[in-house]
């Protein structure tokens, strides 16, 4: 089932989980171990990261280093196969521009429609520890608009090889990202929102929401989206603060501020267990207000802390 038909068929507000790979080395029980307690709170679908390959160096018994290109979380398609036979909850994997061909995209899109996930989240992705700023593959998507316009040709039976005649039509569900408090690399908020409507004209399904702290920007966001003709459901993502550090980590890291009560209270904590404590409280109040103000989804990203989720989840729903 399409994120899009769970949302059309809701009576009130749905929650969904977003998870990592586990560390190459690790197994799919892990994934379990991690979702096991949230399936108590019956997710409407899991969303799943895709991690790009890195580049590092390593040194060889010469002396010198060579370079060596390292996936540390792979497994994205098969996890997603595996949470959808385990639980028979959708799954949707993220699809990225960075360290994909277009014919590596095409492929990958053909394997998850013939394992019969129809669910697509459309990103570009962030650039690797290497590069100062992101750098798409040599005759890969350069920008999540044209990773959304193959998606879309492919849902329209148009393939990259141009002697397919009438090629099977795949019919994924898009949703895309949006930035409450901008896209870092956009030059204003104008810009940001034009690419935005753009994404949506060309068939994007569904929008998912940068994390934010602060519900008063993310009502904003939804009011200048409908403002320019953006009607499609806006799923505001959510995720709690557990320690000090990630009062400079988390903004340095994805660009949106932490409010000046939350940080205020945080740095007041003595330990970590009283920072989880504040985190999932502040949690708890945003969750609750969002789900009065009636948003389709509660989108959790859960990032290694599912019982800090689980803590927060069962409060509100």
């Amino acid at each position: 089932m399409k994120v899009i038909e769970h949302i059309r068929a809701a009576k009130d507000t749905l929650v969904s989980f977003e998870v990592l790979p586990p560390l190459k080395g690790k197994n799919i029980n892990s994934i379990y171990n991690h979702l096991d307690p949230l399936m108590e709170f019956k997710p409407s679908f899991i969303n799943v990261t895709y991690h790009r390959s890195e580049q590092i160096f390593k040194k060889k018994m010469d002396g010198t280093f060579e370079k060596v290109e390292v996936r540390k979380r792979p497994g994205t398609v098969a996890i997603c196969a595996a949470i959808m036979n385990h639980y028979r909850v959708d799954a949707v994997p993220h699809l990225i521009c960075g360290g994909f061909t277009r014919r590596e995209t095409e492929d990958a899109l053909i394997d998850l429609n013939f394992l019969g996930i129809d669910n697509v989240l459309v990103l570009r992705g962030d650039a690797t520890k290497n590069e100062a700023s992101f750098e798409a593959e040599p005759m890969g998507n350069r920008y999540a608009i044209d990773l959304l316009r193959q998606v879309s040709d492919l849902n329209q039976g148009i393939y990259l090889e141009e002697d397919i005649r009438e090629g099977f039509r795949t019919n994924f569900c898009m949703g895309v990202a949006g930035y409450p408090e901008k896209h870092f690399e956009a030059p204003n908020m104008d810009t940001d929102m034009a690419w935005l409507k753009k994404k949506v004209e060309l068939g994007a399904d569904y929008i998912v929401t940068q994390m934010f702290f602060d519900n008063s920007k993310y009502f904003s966001f939804v009011d200048r989206c409908r403002a320019e003709g953006i009607d499609v459901p806006i799923i505001p993502g959510l995720k709690p603060l557990t320690n000090k550090k990630q009062l400079t980590v988390i903004p340095r890291t994805f660009h949106v501020d932490i409010p000046t009560e939350l940080s205020n209270d945080i740095q007041r904590c003595k330990t970590d267990e009283e920072c989880e404590k504040v985190g999932t409280e502040w949690l708890i109040a945003q969750s609750k207000e969002l789900k009065k103000a009636g948003v389709p989804v509660l989108h959790y990203y859960t990032l290694g802390k599912p019982r800090v989720i689980y803590n927060a989840v069962r409060e509100v729903f």
